[in-house]
């Protein structure tokens, strides 16, 4: 089953069940994925339509936002509403996948480093078109990019 489908399962599921919360989030994903339907018309792309790596991408960009407003909200002493878009980010992150540890994230920027067989902060592009192939919507990329450019620094 891939990204679309399970979005639009678990979207059937809250309003089966009446979780008016999580109900408002999935519609939302679904909305983000539809807009990128529409971005993709009459380009190159629109034939292959949105994949499921996509569907990561949009979900980590809302993932970002929603932190970035909670913060936001949290500053500006408006708890009840950080409290929703923090409500908002473990609906989102159901459909994601594990994000990986610093550990992890440390081994995986080693070992791209010696796939693409970089020497110096020119290949960093290199890398992270590798890390981005392989740990799509696991990773953290602009954390990982710093890391990159320390091993390549």
């Amino acid at each position: 089953m891939d990204m679309r489908d399970r979005v639009n399962a678990a979207l059937k599921d809250a309003m089966k069940s009446k979780e008016v919360d999580r109900l408002s989030t999935l519609r939302l994903i679904n909305a983000a994925i539809k807009d990128r339907d529409i971005a993709q018309r009459g380009t190159a792309d629109e034939a292959s339509g949105v994949t499921d790596d996509d569907v990561l991408a949009i979900m980590g960009r809302m993932v970002k936002q929603r932190l970035e407003s909670a913060r936001a909200y949290e500053e500006g002493g408006r708890l009840e509403l950080a409290e929703k878009e923090r409500a908002e980010i473990k609906v989102i992150e159901d459909f994601l996948p594990k994000q990986l540890s610093n550990e992890e994230v440390e081994k995986a920027v080693d070992a791209a480093i010696a796939e693409v067989g970089a020497s110096s902060i020119r290949d960093m592009g290199k890398v992270m078109a590798a890390l981005k192939a392989r740990y799509m919507g696991r990773m953290d990329f602009a954390k990982a990019g710093p890391l990159v450019k320390a091993h390549l620094g």
